[in-house]
C-alpha cells in the first residue's frame, strides 16, 4: 500500500538534502557548512521576544518623537511618549497622554506598533522563526545524512509553545516532513486570517461611520480622519490593545450600538476565541483539500506544538469557558448597574444591553471602555480585576491530563524551582508602587487607594488597558490647578511609578514563559 505521505517526502526532500558526490569540488565546502549550521546556538526564545518588544518600543518612540503633534505648541515629556510606545507595542493601552494630541501620521505609527505586537501576529512570527530555524539547521546536510529536527522540542518561539512535544523516533522521517509542511500551511492560514478579519472589520466600521450622522459629525469636530479612525479601531480591537483615537475612548460611542456590535466579534476573534476558530478553519480546509499535513495537525495538535492549536476537547471547553465568563459578568453587571444613573444616564434599554455586553467582553483582554469605571460599584470592579488577571486561554477543563503534566515535569529546570507565582510578582509590584506613591497616598487617599493601584497594575499585567483614571473631584484638598484629564490613572503617578508600570506591561506580555512559576512551592 502506498504511503500517504510519500508525495510530501518527495516534495520537501530538497529543502533538507544537498546532494554531494565525492568527486564534487564543493562537497568539502558543503560538509563544512553543515558543521557550521549545526553548531549554531540559537538564542533563548524568551530573549528573542524581549528584544523584539523592546526594539519595537524604541522604534515607535523615535517615530512618535520625530513626527509633529496635532498641536505644534504641545510637546509631551519623553517618558510619557516612551510609555505610550511601550503600551502600544505590548498591546496594553495604558495611557499617560490624551489620544487627541496625536497627529494622523502618529496614529499610523501607533497602529503599526499595535499590529506588530498583537498576539495573533506575534504567533505567526513564531511560526516563521521556527521555519527559518529548521532551514538553517538543515541547510548543510548532504544526501547521506538524515534530516534532523532537533530544534522542535522543548522551546517557545514568539508564541509557539513546544513543551508538550513527545520525542520523535529518529526513523520517523515522514512525521518530520509532515511537521514542516503543517508548520508552513498553518502560517499561510494565520496570515489569511489576519488579513481577512482586518479587511472585513475596516469595511464594516467605515460603513457604520458613514451612515451614522452623529458619529460622523463627532469625528469631524475632533479633527479625526474617517479612514484612519476606522483602520485604527479595527487594528486596536483585533490586537486587543484598546487604544481609541478619542480622549474618552469608546464612551462617546456608547449610543452607537451598531459600532459596538461590529467590534465585539473582532475582540473575541483576536484573543480568547482564536484557537477555537483556528481549529474550525483547519478542519474545514482539511475536508475540502484532504491534505495529509492538515490531518496530521488535527490528529496530533500537541506534537505540532503551536500553542494556539488545541485538541477538540480543549477547544470546546475553551469556548464554553469564554462564553460562560462573559455571561456571568453580563448578568452581574446588569443586576448591579442597571439603575445606576451615573453610569447608564441617557441610554435606552437596548443601548444599555449592548453597551454592558461590550464592556464585559472587554474586561478579559481588549480594554476598551464604554463607561466611566470610577462610577461602577467596587464589587463589579473586583470582578473585573479577576477577569483581567486570567490569561486568554484560561479553560475549565475537567479532563485528566496526567501524561501532559508528566512531560512538563520531565522538562523542568532549576529556574522553574526558583520562580515565584504570578500573584506573588503582582504583590511585589503593588508594594513597590505604594512605596513610590506613598506621599500621594497620604495627601490624596481617595484617588491613590490600594484598589485603584491594584486595578491599574493588574490591567497592565494582563495587557488589558482598563483604568480608573484620576478625578479632581475626589481630592480631599482641592488643588486650584487640577484639570480633569481622560488619560489613565498612571498619568498622575511619579516617574518611578511609570517606569515600574512599563516593566509590568513587558512582564505581562512575556508571562507565558512563567508557566511553572510557583508550582514547586509547598505552602503547608
Amino acid at each position: 500500500m502506498t504511503n500517504p505521505t510519500h508525495h510530501l517526502v518527495k516534495k520537501t526532500t530538497n529543502l533538507f538534502q544537498i546532494p554531494c558526490r565525492r568527486s564534487d569540488s564543493s562537497c568539502t565546502r558543503k560538509n563544512l557548512s553543515s558543521s557550521f549550521f549545526q553548531a549554531i546556538d540559537f538564542p533563548n526564545p524568551f530573549w528573542v521576544q524581549l528584544i523584539y518588544f523592546v526594539t519595537l518600543s524604541l522604534v515607535g518612540f523615535v517615530a512618535l518623537k520625530t513626527l509633529e503633534f496635532k498641536t505644534s505648541s504641545f510637546t509631551p515629556k519623553n517618558i510619557d511618549l516612551f510609555f505610550t510606545a511601550v503600551s502600544a507595542a505590548t498591546v496594553s493601552s495604558m495611557s499617560t497622554l490624551d489620544m487627541e494630541i496625536f497627529s494622523n501620521s502618529q496614529l499610523i505609527v501607533l497602529m503599526f506598533l499595535m499590529f506588530m505586537g498583537g498576539e495573533v501576529f506575534v504567533s505567526m512570527l513564531g511560526l516563521q522563526f521556527r521555519m527559518f530555524k529548521h532551514k538553517i539547521v538543515n541547510a548543510g546536510s548532504n544526501s547521506n545524512s538524515r534530516p534532523t529536527f532537533n530544534s522542535l522540542e522543548g522551546s517557545i518561539e514568539l508564541g509557539v509553545i513546544s513543551n508538550d512535544l513527545k520525542p520523535f523516533s529518529s526513523e520517523s522521517l515522514d512525521q518530520k516532513f509532515l511537521m514542516y509542511e503543517a508548520n508552513r500551511s498553518v502560517g499561510y492560514v494565520v496570515l489569511c486570517y489576519i488579513l481577512v478579519i482586518h479587511f472585513i472589520g475596516f469595511i464594516m466600521v467605515y460603513i457604520n461611520l458613514t451612515f451614522n450622522t452623529g458619529t460622523k459629525i463627532l469625528l469631524i469636530n475632533k479633527g479625526l480622519n474617517r479612514h484612519t479612525f476606522s483602520l485604527f479601531v479595527t487594528v486596536s480591537t483585533f490586537s486587543n490593545c484598546g487604544f481609541v483615537p478619542t480622549n474618552e475612548n469608546m464612551m462617546v460611542f456608547k449610543k452607537n450600538s451598531g459600532l459596538l456590535l461590529i467590534l465585539i466579534p473582532q475582540i473575541l476573534l483576536g484573543s480568547t476565541l482564536y484557537p477555537v476558530v483556528l481549529r474550525v478553519i483547519i478542519s474545514v480546509l482539511h475536508k475540502i483539500t484532504k491534505r495529509v499535513e492538515l490531518s496530521y495537525m488535527l490528529k496530533y495538535p500537541l506534537e505540532f506544538s503551536y500553542g494556539q492549536m488545541l485538541p477538540w476537547v480543549q477547544s470546546f471547553y475553551l469556548a464554553v469557558t469564554v462564553f460562560g465568563l462573559i455571561l456571568v459578568q453580563f448578568v452581574a453587571f446588569c443586576f448591579m448597574e442597571w439603575h445606576n444613573t451615573e453610569v447608564m444616564f441617557g441610554l435606552t434599554d437596548y443601548e444599555k444591553l449592548v453597551a454592558s455586553f461590550f464592556q464585559v467582553v472587554n474586561t478579559r483582554y481588549a480594554g476598551e471602555a464604554v463607561y466611566d469605571l470610577s462610577k461602577i460599584s467596587p464589587a463589579i470592579l473586583v470582578g473585573f480585576v479577576l477577569m483581567m488577571y486570567l490569561p486568554p486561554l484560561t479553560t475549565y477543563l475537567p479532563v485528566k491530563d496526567d501524561e501532559k503534566n508528566q512531560i512538563r515535569d520531565q522538562n523542568k529546570s532549576v529556574v522553574d524551582y526558583l520562580l515565584f507565582g504570578k500573584l506573588t510578582y503582582l504583590t511585589i509590584f503593588t508594594i513597590l508602587v505604594c512605596l513610590f506613591e506613598r506621599k500621594k497616598m497620604g495627601t490624596d487617599p481617595l484617588n491613590f487607594n490600594v484598589l485603584n493601584i491594584v486595578f491599574e497594575l493588574v490591567s497592565a499585567y494582563g495587557n488589558v488597558g482598563l483604568s480608573m483614571c484620576y478625578s479632581c473631584q475626589r481630592q480631599i484638598k482641592r488643588e486650584g490647578n487640577c484639570r480633569e484629564e481622560w488619560y489613565g490613572f498612571v498619568g498622575s503617578w511619579t516617574n518611578n511609578g511609570k517606569y515600574l508600570l512599563m516593566l509590568v506591561m513587558v512582564f505581562g506580555r512575556l508571562k507565558n514563559f512563567n508557566k511553572n512559576g510557583g508550582r514547586f512551592w509547598n505552602v503547608l
